[in-house]
């Protein structure tokens, strides 16, 4: 990864991001990402029919306190697509 590309992956605590920027950032899936703004686990402003998320909510989701919370989010939707796949 170049310089200017691990720059650009800095997240700016007073920044604005959509949705499609957030998962790139927190380099998760669309499906989850919206999992998790539906949990209220990402915190968001709702712009007409689009999301937005502030920087400062991304540090918070990326802190160890929701880390738990997160991984047992993450791993319910996998585990639902598998059994779904089984059927």
């Amino acid at each position: 990864m170049s310089k200017k590309e691990e720059q650009d992956m800095e997240i700016k605590a007073n920044e604005v991001y959509t949705t499609q920027e957030a998962q790139r950032l927190l380099k998760v899936s669309p499906s989850t990402t919206m999992r998790l703004i539906k949990k209220g686990i990402i915190r968001t402003a709702k712009v007409g029919k689009q999301y937005r998320i502030m920087g400062k909510e991304l540090l918070r989701i990326l802190s160890p306190e929701l880390e738990d919370k997160v991984g047992k989010i993450y791993n319910k939707g996998r585990s639902w697509l598998h059994e779904s796949a089984d059927e």
